[in-house]
This record gives structure tokens, C-alpha cells and sequence, in this order.
């Protein structure tokens, strides 16, 4: 049986459980809805502005140059941001239930640190909890033994708090819509229902749906998941979208894949290169933990230099050991990660991030669990960038 953590930041397996959220919902119609969050409670969000919450972590980082140098980079959030980020994160709740409660857990925090707390330096932060299918739901469906989960609570639970932030917070502000997984599955669904062609979209500076399948017809930007929302080309366009699955270049995805295919002709999964948006092979800025995470599936990490000074920071950044570009072929449609590993200087020559079950890669699920980690630095970089020009063309109006 996998055990939780080999399934961590995995919405995909849903699709292996054979049902859609349209099924779901067909059969929860014959209950009792849940009970509605009231997000105006504070304990209703994992990250809002100005408070001391999961957003307030230290992200220091050690930066590990390719001669051995070891070099801290501080960093510190914007109070005075004039954008917003909405996030709704992966998978990850070890709750025994099929669906989650609305207590954060060490999880829920672990990955606010990963994937989102570093991007309060460009935008106020908004995160709310939601009733989300838990890791031992997909569990319980890999091994044969379905658990009777709500697929549309935590949709729900979403919009509810994106309905109150536009009420309370948003006051006109532009926002960028963050998700890995499970939340970008979430996400894809809000923009198809609240966003996609109406008039929030002029509000809406980039959805970054990351780690999940969003369809677009070849050789085209949009008319797939979504009919109005384009492709992200540059970073200084707005209103678009930035979504990608990545593997390593000497692993593409295998026929039994869960990213980087789709049934169907004239369709593929969208891939922008947040290294090089417009096109081409870029240098992707990691955010790595620097220390192997307890219980990890993912393989155990080498030091990061073969020198005796030790690393003390939670995170690492190998500047110039990793690139990606966009790969559309009969493999897939797919982030390719390269990594320039040089075995004659003292800093590694590879990072961890592929799943592992008995000691063996599972190639299908390429590196979901970094996802976001392995271009966090280039993202960041495009909220900002995407930002002044929201912001610039708000003036023009």
C-alpha cells in the first residue's frame, strides 16, 4: 500500500478513483449540504495581510554557488504591496476523514512555507483553509478501497472565501490567482465559472495554475480549459495564465503519465516556461528545502557542497545548475528540467524531487512534488514584473 506521503500534492490521483466532479455532485445532491465557512473569522485562513500567521516564516536562503561559495540571502515581505496573491494549496491533509477539517495542521503550514509564503515580497497574501480531499481519501482509492469524499466541498468552501475576499479586501486591487494540484484543480474551476470572460477578469494580473493538466488546442493560447483567458507569452502581459508540469529531460513522461497528456486529438496540456515565457530554454531560479522533509518519499538529498561548512538556512538556491524549456512532442507537453551538474566542481550535480516506492522512480508523476519549488524564484519575479504593468495600465484608463 503507498503510504501518505508518497501521494503528497497529488489531485491527479482523483482521476484515477473514476469519478468527476460532476458525479459528485449528482450524489452528494441526496444529502445534507455541509454547513458554510464564515470567512470572516479569522481561523477560517492560513494567511491574510498584516498578521502573524503561516505567512510569517523565515525564508532565508542559503545561495550555493558552483565554486562552493556559500552566500545567505534575506528576504522580507512587502506591507505596502499594491497587488494581491489568492492561493488554494495542494493536497496535503493527513486528516482520517475524506475530506479535511478546518484546523490547520503542520501540513497545511509546511506548505504555505514551500510554495506561497515567499511571494508576500510582490503581493498582499490571501490563503484560505477549505474542506479539500485529504491524502488518505486518494489513498483509500489507489488501493481499491474507495472513501466516499465531497469532490465539490472543497470547490465550495473556495468560492466562499473568494466571494468574501472580493467583498472585504479587494476594493479594486489586482490579483494573481496561485494553485498547485489539487488547488490549481480548484482554481481552474473557479476561473471557469466566476472568471473566464466576465468582467473580473480585468482584475484577474495572472492565474498560475502549476502541477496540473490545463488543455489548450495545439498550437494555440486558448479555446481549451479556458475560451478568454490566454497563455502567459511575457511578463508583461496581464490576464493570462501561467501552467506547466514538469519532468526531467532524460525522464519524459511515460504512456501511463498522470501530467503532460491528454486524451484526444488537436489537444495538449499547456506549458509556459516560467524561465523563458516567450519561448526558448531559460535558467529556472529554485527555492529548495534545504533539508530532507520527515517522512518524504522524495530521494534523500546529497549534501549540497562537499565542504564542511553546513548549511543553516531553510532553503537552498544552486544559481546556474538548473534549465527548462517547453517540450511538445509525442511524449507529452511538459516543463523539461536539465540539470548542468559539473562533477569537477564541489556543489552537487543533482537535486531530489522524484517519487520513489521501493527505491525505484515512478516516472509517471515526473517531479510534481517541486513543482513550484524548482521556478519559484522565476515566478516571483513575473508577479512582480506583471504587476507594474497591471498597475501601469489601471493609470492609463
Amino acid at each position: 500500500m503507498l503510504r501518505p506521503s508518497i501521494l503528497a500534492f497529488a489531485f491527479a490521483a482523483l482521476l484515477l478513483a473514476g469519478k468527476d466532479v460532476a458525479q459528485s455532485q449528482a450524489q452528494s445532491a441526496t444529502a445534507s449540504p455541509p454547513a458554510k465557512n464564515d470567512y470572516g473569522k479569522a481561523e477560517t485562513w492560513l494567511c491574510r495581510p498584516g498578521r502573524e500567521d503561516a505567512c510569517a516564516v523565515d525564508l532565508t536562503t542559503t545561495i550555493v554557488a558552483a565554486n562552493g561559495k556559500l552566500t545567505e540571502e534575506k528576504w522580507k515581505a512587502n506591507p505596502n504591496a499594491p497587488v494581491d496573491c489568492f492561493y488554494v494549496y495542494p493536497t496535503v491533509s493527513l486528516d482520517s476523514t475524506p475530506n479535511s477539517d478546518m484546523t490547520a495542521g503542520p501540513e497545511e503550514k509546511s506548505v504555505i512555507l514551500h510554495q506561497f509564503a515567499r511571494f508576500g515580497s510582490q503581493c498582499r497574501v490571501f490563503a484560505p483553509l477549505y474542506r479539500q480531499v485529504t491524502l488518505t481519501a486518494l489513498r483509500a482509492n489507489l488501493s481499491g478501497k474507495p472513501m466516499a469524499a465531497d469532490r465539490t466541498l472543497g470547490y465550495n468552501d473556495v468560492l466562499d472565501a473568494w466571494n468574501h475576499y472580493l467583498a472585504n479586501d479587494n476594493k479594486g486591487r489586482g490579483v494573481v490567482l496561485i494553485g498547485h494540484s489539487q488547488g490549481s484543480g480548484v482554481l481552474m474551476q473557479l476561473i471557469r465559472n466566476e472568471i473566464d470572460g466576465k468582467p473580473i477578469q480585468d482584475r484577474i494580473i495572472s492565474a498560475m495554475l502549476l502541477g496540473m493538466n490545463v488543455s489548450v488546442p495545439k498550437g494555440k493560447d486558448a479555446g481549451g480549459t479556458f475560451k478568454r483567458m490566454p497563455l502567459c507569452r511575457s511578463a508583461s502581459q496581464t490576464g493570462c495564465v501561467i501552467s506547466y508540469v514538469t519532468f526531467r529531460e532524460n525522464i519524459p513522461p511515460p504512456a501511463n503519465s498522470l501530467f503532460g497528456r491528454l486524451p484526444g486529438e488537436g489537444v495538449e496540456v499547456a506549458c509556459t516556461n516560467p524561465a523563458a515565457l516567450s519561448g526558448g530554454r531559460g535558467e529556472l531560479h529554485a527555492h529548495l528545502g534545504a533539508a530532507r522533509t520527515a517522512g518524504s518519499s522524495a530521494a534523500e538529498p546529497k549534501p549540497w557542497v562537499t565542504t564542511s561548512e553546513p548549511i543553516k538556512t531553510p532553503f537552498v538556491s544552486v544559481p546556474g545548475l538548473l534549465t527548462g524549456t517547453c517540450v511538445s512532442n509525442e511524449k507529452g507537453s511538459y516543463l523539461a528540467l536539465k540539470v548542468n551538474g559539473n562533477p569537477s566542481d564541489p556543489r552537487t550535480d543533482d537535486i531530489p524531487g522524484d517519487i520513489l516506492v521501493a527505491g525505484q522512480v515512478q516516472a509517471n508523476w515526473g517531479l510534481h512534488l517541486i513543482d513550484v519549488q524548482v521556478a519559484m524564484g522565476n515566478l516571483v519575479d513575473i508577479v512582480g514584473q506583471q504587476s507594474k504593468a497591471w498597475l501601469t495600465r489601471q493609470k492609463k484608463k
